[in-house]
C-alpha cells in the first residue's frame, strides 16, 4: 500500500497543476506570407490571446492590440493613452476594437518602438489602467525580425 502511494504522489509532484501548464504555454508566433505580418504573443491552437503586433511589410507602422487572455473585455475610453518602453515615453491615440481588444499605433521610426525592440517592454497607460506587452528573451530575435520587416 505504501509503494503505491509513494508512486501515486511522485506522479503528482511530476505533472504540474493545470494553471502553471496554461501560463507557460503563452508564447509568441512571428506570422510572415502574403498578407500582414502578425506577432501574436498566443496559446497555440486556440483563439487565446495576449497582445498582437501587426504591419505590412515596409510600411513604418505597427498596430498593437492588446487583449484579456482570461476571456474577459477590456474597457477603454477612446483617446489618448501613454506608452512607455524603459526611459522612453510618449502618447498615441488609443481606441476600443471588436471583441474587447484595446488598439494603438506606434511609428516603427519612434524611439519608444526602438526601446520595445531592444527590452521587450512596454506598457500602455490609458485611464486607471496599466497593459503590458513584454516579450521574453528567447522571442526577442522575432521581435527584431519583425521590426525590421515593419520598417519603412
Amino acid at each position: 500500500m505504501s509503494f503505491i502511494l509513494s508512486a501515486v504522489l511522485a506522479l503528482a509532484l511530476q505533472t504540474p497543476p493545470p494553471q502553471a501548464q496554461a501560463a507557460s504555454a503563452w508564447t509568441w508566433t512571428l506570422y510572415e506570407g502574403e498578407g500582414p505580418m502578425v506577432l501574436a504573443n498566443e496559446l497555440p491552437d486556440t483563439p487565446a490571446l495576449k497582445a498582437t503586433l501587426q504591419c505590412a511589410p515596409g510600411s513604418g507602422v505597427v498596430d498593437l492590440a492588446l487583449y484579456d487572455g482570461g476571456g474577459r473585455r477590456l474597457q477603454v475610453q477612446p483617446g489618448f493613452a501613454r506608452l512607455t518602453s524603459g526611459e522612453v515615453t510618449t502618447t498615441s491615440e488609443v481606441r476600443a476594437g471588436r471583441g474587447g481588444r484595446v488598439e494603438t499605433t506606434v511609428r516603427t521610426d519612434h524611439p519608444l518602438f526602438a526601446a520595445f525592440v531592444r527590452s521587450g517592454d512596454m506598457a500602455l497607460m490609458t485611464g486607471d489602467q496599466t497593459l503590458a506587452v513584454k516579450v521574453d528573451r528567447p522571442h526577442l530575435a522575432k521581435l527584431r525580425r519583425f521590426a525590421d520587416r515593419c520598417a519603412g
